[in-house]
């Protein structure tokens, strides 16, 4: 039986051209390349320039997915901006955006879920597609973390790098088979009880300030991998496939550690997981997008591959996407 289905046509991706590596890091603070590479697997981040903003970023990652999928920047209809780092606390970044590749009809708007921004953003565009709402959606994920980070705390610090991630989803009426490209399932939670775990220390309402990053590092991982996995296996079964089914894994890119824990809990064989956390670090929403922008253009991800992603982010929010390509 035909039905519709949310399908991706093309990925895009920008990252600002100042990189940070452990060694440049550990000339700022106490650390060092062993114990942050040990403990994360990072390497490196990119950091935006001064006046570089969200928008900015967000914009040419988007530029680079019209171009991949071949299609105008006129026939979107809608942009769904997934950040926590918006150029003003007011309009939402999405306008900004929307203005500057010259599109006047259709809906732009933010959505912030932290580090599962892009996974709440493409399961919404989703939803609207599906519901025949619109026709063709840009989702992205940009940030410019470093802008929010205390970099005298070489707990989060170290963690996080700028950049931006985007993709051009369209609905298409297909065939109802098995093997029908677009969006399978998705699967979104949250539980506001952890949000004092991982949190930005201000706000509008608070403290009148934009704050700093603050994460309880060990009950932020004493959490994910059980939340993650959890999520995958609820994904997985709504669209009746399961974890050997896969192709590519494309995590979200918090620490290396919760990329091959949540892997082994999977039974995933680790040359399918989609790594760029050692160059990229945390770009929060930014990550899976850019992520899959990596994998598409080395030839990784091919169409019809079955790619799941995931991500868990401050509040906690946690979800899956699963697609055929």
């Amino acid at each position: 039986m035909s039905q519709l289905r949310s399908v991706i046509r093309g990925c895009g991706a920008y990252l600002p051209e100042r990189i940070l590596t452990n060694q440049d890091l550990a000339k700022l603070i106490d650390t060092t390349d062993q114990w942050i590479t040990e403990r994360t697997g990072i390497k490196q981040r990119h950091i935006a320039a001064e006046g570089e903003l969200t928008s900015a970023m967000g914009t040419a990652a988007a530029r680079q997915a019209l171009k991949h999928a071949g299609i105008d920047a006129q026939d979107i209809d809608l942009i769904v901006l997934a950040t926590s780092t918006p150029d003003q606390t007011f309009p939402a970044t999405a306008v900004t955006i929307q203005a500057e590749l010259g599109i006047t009809h259709g809906a732009a708007f933010d959505l912030q879920a932290v580090c599962s921004g892009f996974v709440f953003a493409l399961t919404t565009a989703d939803n609207f597609l599906k519901g025949g709402q619109f026709k063709r959606a840009l989702v992205i994920g940009a940030e410019a973390f470093s802008r929010i980070l205390d970099w005298q705390d070489r707990s989060t610090c170290v963690l996080f790098g700028d950049g931006a991630g985007a993709v051009v989803v369209e609905a298409q009426m297909l065939n109802g088979a098995a093997t029908d490209r677009g969006i399978l399932a998705t699967c979104l939670r949250s539980d506001g009880r952890y949000r004092d775990k991982l949190f930005v220390d201000g706000g509008p309402s608070s403290t009148g300030t934009v704050g700093h990053v603050r994460m309880d590092g060990p009950e932020v991982f004493r959490h994910a991998v059980t939340k993650i996995s959890e999520v995958i296996d609820a994904t997985l079964a709504q669209a009746g496939h399961k974890a050997s089914d896969i192709d590519w894994f494309v995590p979200h890119q918090a620490n290396k550690r919760i990329l091959d824990g949540a892997a082994k809990k999977l039974g995933l064989d680790p040359e399918r997981i989609i790594v760029t956390v050692d160059k990229h670090a945390n770009t929060s929403a930014a990550s899976i997008p850019l992520a899959l922008s990596t994998a598409c253009g080395d030839g990784r991800i091919k169409q019809g591959d079955l790619v799941l992603m995931e991500a868990m982010g401050g509040g906690f929010t946690w979800g899956a996407v699963l697609i055929r390509w």
